[in-house]
């Protein structure tokens, strides 16, 4: 890590936690400390004197700045401000924009009062003004196509889109500030959907008429349990019946090693043979491991190891107020360093099939470059899911990044050491609000109904948090500044490169990702020079992955390009790379399989810690 400079905006560091470093090293099973483990480095709260001597980091100031944030869910208001006023600036200092937008509203309302008169003269052969857009399930039910409804739900599509007409392509605004404020009045807009309104909901009407109203004594119910539950911080009505190591992450294994950030989970073998090369999974820590170890039926690991293939999965702590000043450093090294050392005990000379998933992959693609510097060759492959390594276009989650939303930020999390679960949960969200906010609130509280709950719903209701200095770091050097993409991230104080990775690279990215857009996770084909096989999957960020095989609803596209073959960009990659029904799952074992060299008897297993799933996942 590099050395703080004067007027940096790190998060400050209290002088006694540079003297002292802790080192994982291996601890022999009988040796193993309980789970409650002392944290990895957790100094004192920094001191008053040394926030004053920061100059911009008064405690007085992260206080004010703090509160305000309880108030707003994290958001900041500065940022939003300024956005607006960028927009409403040069908006009004363009009278062309101006005129033409005039003319797009009569050009709307007219052939809206066209379709007014149709549908009054003759109903059948009236045509929608406006269709609602592909992913726009709101509009789905045959009732908004019968008068009043199909007039209400036109002149809402017709001013929504009205209004993204004005809030973009304006000459002038910040590319940021745009995305901030069309974003922004989309939210707004969609509160008064008439989706959202009983009285203007055809479906809604429709089933109070057949159960009597009985339909908004349910959703009332449904509206006070969830409450209760929310207040009492308690999981969602039916994620009960997913018990972790019973119903999910149940894939037999045990813990084989653990540090003050780790637990290595070791999966036992479910055949005679296993290839001679290891696959580690490192998820993201923003997660819990069993995403990708869910019911029997859609588990990665369990696909894997019946495939032939030893498998390891790091299992992150989920830290607290202690594991504050825990940094991007210590997961590199106390994680991803830590689990290859161990598995190199338990397989001697046996190269490893790395595999990160979200912000672990963004990890993995930085310890891959750090070992390919220092010429220490681990590595058999690398496999990215959904992870990114330029944050130059990472999406909407960009919307919450600017120095004004990263400081904000910093104080709240300055509180309490961390970034609370509640605060990640509503970001996510609002980027995904039709279905996750709304549309929950019209099935659930105006239908009376309960959506059936998942394996994966509920394995996303076990939230984690995040430490103090570790988002920081990783907000301000990979999203802001984009270090790791220009050759500017450090690791143990010399700088590493995505172009020095040489080992094959399994990349795949997910159609409908908010998270980590498929096109920005496709430019691991501009940033190194490996062989790199890229898929796209139909799904989000976690329904892509989770993409067991049988799924009907499932498709991919795959494609190899050579470490010499000329780049191709994503808009032609699509438009000439076919889709193929089906999971990407078996594609990626063979790939696998022909980058390993043989098979052998599986590998003699640790006396291990605990059984799997370990203690870290069950940490609230």
């Amino acid at each position: 890590m590099p050395k703080a400079r004067a007027g940096d905006r790190q998060p400050p560091r209290p002088r006694r936690a540079r003297q002292k470093q802790v080192v994982a090293t291996h601890v022999p099973p009988d040796r193993v400390a309980p789970p409650s483990l002392p944290a990895v480095i957790a100094p004192p709260l920094p001191p008053a004197s040394d926030d004053l001597e920061a100059g911009h980091h008064s405690p007085i100031d992260r206080i004010t700045r703090a509160g305000i944030g309880r108030l707003t869910n994290g958001l900041s208001p500065a940022a939003l401000a300024m956005a607006w006023l960028d927009w409403a600036y040069h908006l009004g200092t363009s009278p062309g924009k101006q005129a033409w937008l005039v003319e797009k509203a009569a050009r709307k309302w007219t052939r809206y009062a066209d379709f007014l008169v149709h549908c009054a003269s003759a109903p059948a052969s009236a045509h929608s003004c406006i269709e609602p857009l592909p992913q726009d399930r709101r509009f789905a039910d045959p009732g908004w196509r019968a008068p009043p409804f199909n007039a209400i739900y036109q002149a809402f599509l017709l001013t929504q889109q009205w209004w993204h007409n004005a809030t973009t392509d304006v000459r002038g605004v910040s590319r940021h500030h745009e995305d901030v404020v069309a974003f922004t009045a989309r939210q707004i807009a969609d509160i008064f959907s008439p989706s959202n309104c009983p009285l203007t909901n055809p479906a809604v009407l429709k089933r109070a008429a057949e159960t009597g109203g009985l339909n908004f004594v349910h959703g009332l119910q449904n509206f006070l349990e969830d409450w209760r539950r929310n207040v009492l911080q308690r999981p969602p009505v039916g994620a009960d019946a997913y018990r972790v190591g019973v119903d999910v992450a149940a894939t037999p294994g045990r813990v084989v090693y653990r540090n003050e950030l780790i637990e290595l989970l070791q999966y036992d073998p479910a055949t005679p043979k296993v290839r001679r090369e290891p696959v580690l999974i490192v998820p993201a820590w923003i997660m819990k491991y069993y995403i990708l170890d869910l019911s029997q039926q859609n588990s990665l690991v369990r696909y894997l190891v019946g495939q032939g293939f030893t498998v390891f999965m790091i299992s992150w702590r989920n830290p607290t107020e202690a594991q504050r000043d825990v940094g991007m450093a210590d997961y590199l090294r106390l994680g991803i360093f830590s689990a290859l050392d161990e598995i190199e005990r338990v397989a001697p000379d046996a190269k490893v099939h790395a595999t990160g998933y979200c912000l672990g992959g963004t990890l993995l693609a930085i310890a891959a470059a750090a070992l390919a510097r220092d010429r220490r060759d681990r590595l058999r492959s690398m496999t990215l899911f959904a992870a990114q390594v330029d944050f130059a276009e990472a999406g909407e989650l960009t919307l919450f990044i600017d120095e004004s939303q990263v400081s904000f930020l910093e104080d709240l999390m300055w509180e309490h050491g961390y970034l609370d679960t509640h605060q990640m949960a509503g970001t996510f969200q609002l980027l995904r609000s039709n279905d996750l906010i709304w549309s929950r609130m019209v099935n659930e509280y105006m239908m009376g109904e309960r959506a059936p709950m998942t394996d994966l719903m509920a394995w996303n209701a076990d939230a984690t948090r995040l430490p103090y200095r570790m988002h920081s770091e990783y907000l301000r050097r990979l999203f802001l500044d984009n270090e790791l993409a220009v050759g500017r991230y450090e690791v143990d104080g010399r700088v590493v490169a995505l172009t020095d990775i040489r080992v094959p690279i399994f990349a795949v990215g997910t159609e409908w990702d908010h998270v980590a857009p498929w096109r920005s996770v496709y430019k691991i084909n501009l940033l190194t020079d490996a062989d790199v096989t890229f898929a796209l999957t139909s799904g989000g960020h976690n329904a892509g992955i989770v993409s067991e095989p049988g799924n009907p609803r499932r498709r991919y596209r795959i494609t190899h390009r050579r470490a010499n073959d000329p780049y191709v960009d994503p808009e032609a990659w699509l438009a000439n790379t076919p889709a193929q029904q089906g999971s990407w799952w078996p594609s990626w074992a063979a790939w696998l399989g022909r980058h390993s060299i043989g098979q052998a008897s599986p590998p003699r297993a640790a006396a291990g810690v605990a059984p799997a799933p370990g203690t870290y996942v069950l940490q609230a």
